[in-house]
């Protein structure tokens, strides 16, 4: 049993079989060096997920629509930037593609794989350029690593010649996969027998680091996104922590009434949600300072939104404000013993903890602690390109 590490810092394969002492596994490893483009993590990514597939042919179109649709939740759901911007407009082919195909067909962020494909198919033509940009280097340039322990340096300026170089190339080194001779979206992409050993026997480790590596650029490109590992593809619902927090405003439900913050009547203590001010989807946690008690059906009709800063802000301040004095007051001890149950899921912000829920701030510095903590992380969603809710 041979062990290597793909990269340093990245998952470990086992490595066994006949087909080891053939490949070039170092070189493999650095498919995704230097990437000047996101397009290339989704290129290999996309590969590994056909091969695990037990595909052995394929072509660039089928490879596109394979990225298109791993890039797809990441891109509609939370705006994320694949490559940046330039003077405001998206730098990525891939990006511009989903984007594109989002205005087409107006499926929802969490669509499944097969419908996205369906809806590929459908506008075909309108995203044939699309495709066509992002088949003009990456297929190449992903095998670089391979390439240098050879005096013959590829000519990078012609395809055809690429194509004829790749495969002397893979007379004395086995690539991962070469390339046929039809143009554009129809060029046939041949995965190697060997290499389609090693895949499938490595999947979940190879995954693991494209994700590792993806992330890594797409933070990057994303400096004000938190959370971005897991903006990658759809979470389970089930992930989120609301429960103590539900107990919480319930027993301050019992000592007085709480006026919803989008509206004027109070909130039924038999029928609310919490939920956040700030989309979970952006801020991805629980965090007690961002939720509030939300009339269930205004929940249902604000989603994904951002509410107005003003006057809502304000208003939601207050309702924090309210809580805050009810964990700090000694008379309620059971309000909070069910304040610190919420430590586990709810608490893990410094600020919060040290600052906001301290006892003895007034309520003009509670508003200032939270005001100064939430508005950079409002105004970063808002720039990401989230709706604001207009009630």
């Amino acid at each position: 049993m041979n062990n290597i590490i793909i990269p340093a810092s990245g998952p470990q394969l086992n490595i066994d079989g006949n087909y080891y002492n053939n490949l070039d596994v170092e070189a493999f490893s650095l498919m995704m060096k230097n990437p000047s483009f996101c397009y290339k993590f989704y290129w290999l990514e996309a590969i590994v997920n056909l091969i695990s597939e037990d595909v052995t042919v394929t072509t660039f179109n089928d490879l596109i629509d394979e990225m298109i649709s791993n890039a797809w939740y990441s891109v509609v759901e939370f705006h994320v930037n694949l490559s940046g911007l330039v003077e405001g407009e998206v730098k990525d082919g891939l990006e511009r593609a989903v984007n594109e195909l989002k205005r087409l067909c107006g499926l929802e962020s969490n669509a499944s794989k097969i419908e996205i494909k369906n809806a590929i198919k459908k506008y075909d033509d309108e995203l044939k350029g699309f495709k066509e940009q992002l088949t003009n280097m990456v297929p190449y340039r992903a095998l670089a690593g391979f390439f240098d322990k050879f005096d013959e340096k590829p000519n990078w300026g012609s395809q055809k010649r690429l194509v004829h170089y790749i495969k002397q190339i893979n007379q004395h080194t086995i690539l991962p996969y070469t390339l046929g001779e039809s143009t554009k979206l129809n060029k046939e992409v041949y995965f190697d027998k060997d290499w389609i050993s090693l895949i499938q026997d490595n999947t979940v480790s190879i995954l693991g680091w494209i994700q590792y590596e993806k992330v890594k650029w797409l933070q990057n490109n994303n400096p004000e996104v938190p959370g971005l590992v897991y903006k990658l593809a759809p979470l389970d619902e089930k992930m989120r922590k609301l429960k103590k927090v539900h107990d919480l405003w319930d027993s301050i439900l019992e000592q007085r009434k709480i006026y919803n913050v989008f509206g004027k009547d109070s909130i039924n203590p038999k029928k609310y949600d919490v939920d956040h001010f700030i989309p979970w989807s952006f801020v991805m946690n629980d965090e007690l300072w961002n939720l509030m008690p939300i009339d269930k059906e205004l929940n249902n009709n604000k989603k994904n939104k951002l509410p107005k800063w003003d006057p809502f802000f304000k208003k939601y301040a207050f309702n924090q404000y309210i809580l805050y004095e009810f964990i700090n007051d000694e008379s309620y001890p059971n309000i909070r013993e069910k304040y610190k149950a919420c430590f586990r899921d709810n608490l893990h912000s410094i600020w919060a903890n040290q600052e906001l829920y301290r006892a003895g701030n007034t309520q003009e510095e509670f508003y200032n602690i939270l005001e100064k903590n939430m508005r950079p992380v409002y105004d970063s969603a808002k720039r990401q390109g989230y709706q604001v809710w207009k009630i």
